[in-house]
Order: structure tokens, then sequence, then C-alpha cells
């Protein structure tokens, strides 16, 4: 009774995450083997991989695919080596450090969709933005940065949301390091760029794994942003998968290709979870 009345106790609240995540995967499934679009209710049925390969094989799915890989890597890599070097600047002691942490972290809690639209109205419009009248007071013609390099621009808003995620952990992970560990290495002779390779890094390592295991799984999700600034374009330029599936569900009313663009996004994403979860797990073994 001991053992089995925790696990009574425990079943309801097991059943409903369970349904909570079985039911909608196999509905997605479901409606993935069938024909099923909006504007034909009528035309339906058993259609097996046929959604699959439409999906596939649509023009834009190779640049979708290419554009996340190319979102995710640099997103990853500026936010981390960003992260790094501020938080280990802020670890420093300085005047206002409360206030410049306070400062850096806060981009972390602005909605997505309020972030594009800063970045699209204030910062990269190419008439009145701030980077246009940079570019003017230095005699050069502002770039038209939502038209020529539309992917880049949704990876800097991207990178300037998550970046204050990333030094918030190292910057937490930080402040457990051995003080007694860095003074010794301070007698010792070490300078700081010993100090950074032996000691630092290596204490980061834990972190860095668990930031870039975190930004994977949800920059795979990216939406607003491309919606609100480059609606995906131009053409496919700034197209990912997520993208991809609205706009076989919505603009296309296709569910099921829709949902079979979901279920490949949920295998992209289980391949790179399991990944980072093995680079995690090595981590943690040193």
């Amino acid at each position: 009774m001991n053992r089995l009345l925790p696990r009574l106790l425990m079943t309801p609240a097991v059943v409903s995450l369970f349904l909570w995540m079985i039911v909608p995967l196999v509905m997605t499934l479901y409606f993935s083997l069938i024909r099923y679009n909006l504007l034909q209710p009528d035309q339906s049925g058993f259609v097996g991989l046929d959604n699959f390969e439409y999906f596939i094989t649509d023009a834009s799915f190779a640049a979708a695919v290419l554009n996340t890989l190319l979102l995710l890597g640099s997103v990853i890599a500026i936010t981390v080596l960003l992260g790094l070097v501020l938080a280990l600047l802020i670890n420093e002691p300085l005047a206002g450090r409360g206030l410049v942490r306070l400062l850096l972290i806060s981009p972390f809690f602005v909605m997505p969709t309020v972030n594009a639209l800063l970045w699209k109205n204030m910062m990269m419009n190419p008439i009145y933005g701030v980077l246009a009248q940079v570019w003017l007071f230095f005699g050069l013609t502002p770039l038209d940065w939502l038209a020529d390099w539309p992917l880049l621009s949704v990876i800097i808003m991207v990178s300037w949301q998550w970046l204050p995620f990333a030094t918030l952990i190292f910057m937490t992970s930080l402040q457990s390091m051995d003080r007694e560990q860095l003074e010794a290495s301070r007698m010792d002779g070490a300078h700081y760029g010993q100090q950074l390779r032996y000691l630092y890094l290596p204490h980061l390592g834990r972190s860095v794994a668990v930031v870039v295991m975190i930004e994977l799984i949800f920059l795979l999700s990216v939406f607003a942003e491309i919606y609100t600034t480059t609606a995906g374009g131009p053409g496919d330029a700034s197209t990912n998968v997520a993208f991809l599936i609205f706009k076989q569900a919505l603009l296309n009313f296709d569910a099921g290709v829709a949902s079979a663009g979901a279920l490949f996004a949920v295998l992209l994403a289980n391949v790179a979870a399991v990944f980072m979860i093995r680079l995690v797990g090595n981590n943690l073994d040193r």
C-alpha cells in the first residue's frame, strides 16, 4: 500500500498529461494520411504518404530547411559567443553593475511580435530607422534591411531577444566558480588569458551545452518575427519550416499537407534534441 497509494494519486495527472500530448499528435498523424483541404471538404479520403511527398517536393521546401539551419546556427553562435563575453564583463566589479545586468536581461521579456515591430519600424526602416540615420551620418546610402537582407534581419532580431537568456545562464554559472581557485591561480602568476582558457571556459562548458540545447528546441519554431516583418520573402529568402507549414495550413487551406509538415518538424526537433541531449550528457559526465 505504501507504494500503491502514491501511484494511484499520481495517476490522474499522468493520464491527463499523456492525453494532452498524445491526442494532438494522433490527430496530426491522422490528418497527414488523408486528403483534407478546407476549401474542398467533400473531397477527402486516405492518400497514404502523398501529403509527405507533396510537402517535401514543394518548391519552397529546400530553401525553408536551409534557412532554418542557417537561422539556428547563426543565432546560437551569436548568443553563445556574445553571451560569454557579456557575462565575463559584468562578472567583474563595476559601478552600476546591478543596473547593467537588468538592462541586459530585459530584452528577453519582450514578446516576439513586439520585438519584430521594434526592429522593423525603429531600427531597420530605410527612411527614419536608427540604422538608416547612422548610415546617413557617415555619408552612406541606408540599407533596406528587410528587402535586401531578410534572413540576416531575422537573425539579428532573434539573436537580440535570446542574447539575454544566454547571458543570464552564463552569469549565474560564473557566480558558482571557486574563488579560492581563481585566487590561487593569480598567486601562481596566471594571467587572465590563462584563467579564461583553463578555468572559466571549462567551468562554463555545461552552461553552454544547456543554452545550445534549449535554444535549438525553441528556435525551430521561430514564426512571429518572420510573419511580422518579411512574410517569408522576398520569395523564399526568409521562409523557414515553421512558416512553410503556416503557408500550407492557412494560405493554401491544406490541412493534410500542413499536418505532414508538422510531423516533419517534430521529427527534425527530436533528431536535434537527441543530439543535444547526448552533448549535454557528455558535458555533465566531465
